[in-house]
C-alpha cells in the first residue's frame, strides 16, 4: 500500500511540474506573440515615416525631423519600451537575464557573460527597489503609520532573504570542506 501512496505522490508531483512548465511556455508564447505585434507596428511607423520623407522630397520641400517626424519617433520609443519590458518578463519566466554588453540571453547568477566576457552587475532584489521608492514617497499624515508598517515588513523580508543566502553559503562551504577531507579507499590502500 505504501508503494502506491508514493507512486501517487510522485505522479501528482510530475503532473504539477508539467502543468507549471506548460503554463510558463504558454505565457512565454503569448509574450513573444505580443512582441511580434509591437515590432510589426514599429515597422508600419517606419514605412509611414519613409513615405512622408519621400513625399517631401518629391515636392522639393524641406524636411524638418523635429516637426514632421517627432510624433512617429515618440510612438516608436513607447513601443520599444514595451517590447523591452515584455522581453524582461520572458527572461524572468526562464530565470535568465540579458547581458548588458552583447544582449545575449544568459543565466541570472553569472558574474561574467559566457559569450563576450563582460562583467555583469548584480541586480538589486525587487524589495530593495520598492523599499527605496517607498521611503522617498511622501504620504499624508494619516497614511504614515501604514507606510511605516510596509517599510518594516519589507526590511524584515530582506533580512530573512539575506539570512537564507548566508545559511546556504555556509552549508555549501561545509559540503566543500567535508568533500575535500574525504579520503578515497584507493588513496588509503596506496598509503599502506
Amino acid at each position: 500500500m505504501e508503494f502506491f501512496d508514493k507512486l501517487g505522490k510522485q505522479a501528482s508531483k510530475a503532473a504539477k511540474m508539467t502543468a507549471d512548465k506548460t503554463g510558463k511556455l504558454a505565457k512565454e508564447t503569448k509574450l513573444k506573440f505580443k512582441m511580434g505585434e509591437l515590432k510589426n507596428q514599429i515597422n508600419d511607423i517606419y514605412e509611414e515615416m519613409g513615405k512622408k520623407v519621400y513625399e517631401k522630397h518629391v515636392r522639393e520641400e524641406d524636411i524638418c525631423i523635429k516637426k514632421d517626424l517627432e510624433e512617429q519617433c515618440i510612438k516608436i520609443d513607447v513601443l520599444s519600451d514595451e517590447i523591452d519590458s515584455l522581453l524582461k518578463e520572458c527572461l524572468e519566466l526562464k530565470d535568465k537575464k540579458q547581458c548588458q554588453s552583447c544582449y545575449k540571453e544568459i543565466e541570472k547568477d553569472v558574474k561574467f557573460c559566457p559569450n563576450c566576457g563582460e562583467k555583469q552587475s548584480q541586480e538589486q532584489p525587487k524589495e530593495v527597489e520598492v523599499l527605496q521608492k517607498l521611503e522617498n514617497t511622501e504620504v499624508p499624515e494619516e497614511k504614515e503609520t501604514e507606510k511605516q508598517i510596509v517599510i518594516e515588513e519589507l526590511e524584515e523580508s530582506l533580512e530573512n532573504k539575506e539570512e537564507d543566502q548566508s545559511e546556504e553559503k555556509s552549508n555549501l562551504e561545509k559540503t566543500v570542506e567535508i568533500e575535500s577531507n574525504v579520503t578515497l579507499e584507493d588513496d588509503e590502500d596506496e598509503k599502506e
